[in-house]
């Protein structure tokens, strides 16, 4: 089946780059239009419908939240495309909505297209962009991130996490209210992700809610007592570090 693509991109060399990449080796992707501004791209997504959006993050004297603000619903897959990690970069890898670094890379172009062909589900894009949205305008307190699932993805306020355990190859979030959810992605991708929320990664197996710590116990890495009464160890390896960041808390 053929995709209709749509690119917005409002460099000239890098929007003729990326076309080329798709056109040499993507045949199932038919690219109906390619824009440089939101005008542009608002009148091109409703002539054309097209099934997937490559969108650049930072256009002139705009932003793609710019044209998505315009179009309110999207009945399309969206993959961002930026030069350089950001605020924004952030808050979309939060929402679990595809990106693209620049220069873009054939492996990772392949990886988000086959990505958007599975997906292409109007509902779940609709909400992971409610979310995105949301963490664009608010402050780190009501952040949200979108946690995946067997079925699809679980939004949880960040705030409302207390831990994350590793376990093999699953994740487990212990969140408030004595709530849990297990995804089956690596804790190393949450690590980063949580970092500028007060998230530390206190042991190879555990990353803590530093907010949610009762207190430290003192030892050879000591350990915490979290608000729900769990105890974990803080490594060796680590301790000074937390430290650093408990007393900057």
């Amino acid at each position: 089946m053929v995709l209709k693509a749509l690119i917005l991109e409002d460099e000239e060399r890098n929007r003729n780059m990326l076309g080329a990449l798709l056109a040499d080796h993507f045949p199932q992707l038919d690219v109906v239009a390619s824009v440089d501004s939101v005008e542009a791209a608002f009148i091109a997504i409703n002539a054309h419908q097209p099934d997937v959006v490559f969108m650049d993050i930072e256009l002139k004297g705009e932003t793609s939240f710019d044209l998505l603000d315009r179009l309110g619903k999207v009945s399309f897959e969206i993959i961002f495309t930026t030069g350089y990690d950001s605020y924004m970069l952030r808050a979309i890898k939060l929402s679990a909505i595809d990106y693209l670094l620049k220069p873009i890379n054939l492996l990772e172009l392949r990886t988000a297209i086959e990505k958007a062909e599975q997906k292409r589900n109007q509902l779940i894009m609709n909400k992971n962009l409610e979310i995105l949205m949301s963490n664009f305008r608010n402050n780190f307190q009501e952040h949200q991130i979108a946690i995946s699932s067997s079925d699809g993805f679980v939004f949880v306020k960040v705030s409302n996490i207390i831990y994350l355990e590793s376990e093999g190859a699953y994740t487990y979030f212990f969140l408030k209210h004595n709530e849990k959810i297990i995804t089956s992605k690596n804790i190393k991708e949450y690590e980063e992700l949580l970092a500028d929320h007060q998230f530390f990664r206190v042991h190879k197996s555990y990353i803590i809610n530093m907010a949610e710590i009762i207190k430290y116990v003192r030892g050879e890495g000591g350990y915490v007592l979290m608000s729900n009464n769990v105890s974990i160890d803080v490594s060796r390896r680590r301790k000074e570090e937390f430290l650093k960041l408990l007393h900057k808390a």
